[in-house]
């Protein structure tokens, strides 16, 4: 079943995008919705067609598959995004397959929900499996997030424009104790400020950083959880302020078209946020405001 409708407008047909993690959920969406704007899309991640097993709800070749079905051109490379060859390797593939050029960077592979545990994952900072949770939330997140933005703010700035956009939960300073994990929250505020300083560095260069918070979203996990389709979310309570994941990808269609974008650089924003300051909407034709967990 597809993701969400074509809303095919090819105004990013000559723009080169690179998208990590984009094998399912957030990035996917992403990816497609580049696609739909006409893009050339490379999209990263560890699992492909050849080692997917049965349970696998997706892979980095049928992303690539879909946005070619969508419009774009869709290219997938296999890459741990905790091994710093293979990702200096893929940005080396994109720059010799497209003559240098890269336009935007969306950094959002994170290993830090592999083997999600909701009880074990609440506990407190002392009970917690320090080792898991460093690889996960560091190796997998912080250091995958600046690695991706230091080779693609490398490839951007000689050439005087770009968009960097790394996403992230944006807690606006705030500790939300329904959900908590202290290691998820100082990764996260890791991502967040080193955003603030990349701008920052980047900003004489006309490459824009900026950082991307979706909200509720219905990622297939999310649906796995609730025991649904992905057409049958409006039949439940909980999801009735969610996203699909197509929107945060129409967030960054907005913000690469934009031609102001570095009035933003070095800022956070929510995927609702965006879409009532560009005009866009969710695949069901909603604004979805702002998300806000409760606190």
């Amino acid at each position: 079943m597809p993701l969400g409708p074509v809303m095919s407008d090819p105004v990013m047909k000559d723009r080169v995008c690179l998208v990590t993690g984009a094998s399912r959920g957030v990035g996917k969406g992403i990816a497609l919705a580049l696609g739909d704007a006409g893009a050339t899309v490379y999209v990263t991640g560890r699992t492909t067609d050849a080692d997917a097993d049965a349970g696998t709800r997706g892979t980095i070749d049928r992303t690539a598959f879909e946005i070619s079905e969508r419009g774009g051109r869709g290219l997938a490379i296999r890459c741990d995004h905790t091994n710093e060859p293979e990702v200096a390797a893929a940005f080396d593939r994109i720059a010799a397959e497209q003559d240098g050029r890269l336009d935007v960077v969306v950094s959002n592979a994170w290993g830090g929900y592999e083997a999600y545990d909701a009880g074990e994952f609440s506990l407190p900072f002392w009970e917690q499996p320090f080792s898991a949770r460093w690889a996960g939330m560091f190796e997998a997140g912080v250091k995958a997030h600046l690695l991706t933005c230091q080779l693609g703010a490398r490839a951007m700035q000689t050439r005087g424009s770009g968009l960097l956009v790394a996403t992230l939960s944006w807690d606006r300073d705030r500790y939300y104790e329904q959900y908590p994990n202290v290691f998820y929250y100082a990764s996260s505020q890791a991502v967040r400020r080193a955003l603030i300083a990349i701008g920052a560095d980047l900003k004489p260069s006309g490459v824009a950083a900026i950082g991307l918070a979706p909200g509720f979203t219905r990622t297939e996990k999310v649906l796995d959880a609730f025991g649904i389709g992905a057409s049958e979310w409006e039949s439940v309570e909980a999801l009735a302020m969610s996203e699909s994941p197509l929107y945060p990808g129409r967030a960054v269609v907005a913000l690469a078209t934009d031609p102001q974008v570095m009035e933003r650089t070095g800022g956070v924003f929510k995927s609702g946020e965006l879409a009532e300051a560009y005009g866009f909407t969710d695949i069901d034709g909603r604004v979805v405001p702002p998300f806000e967990p409760p606190v």
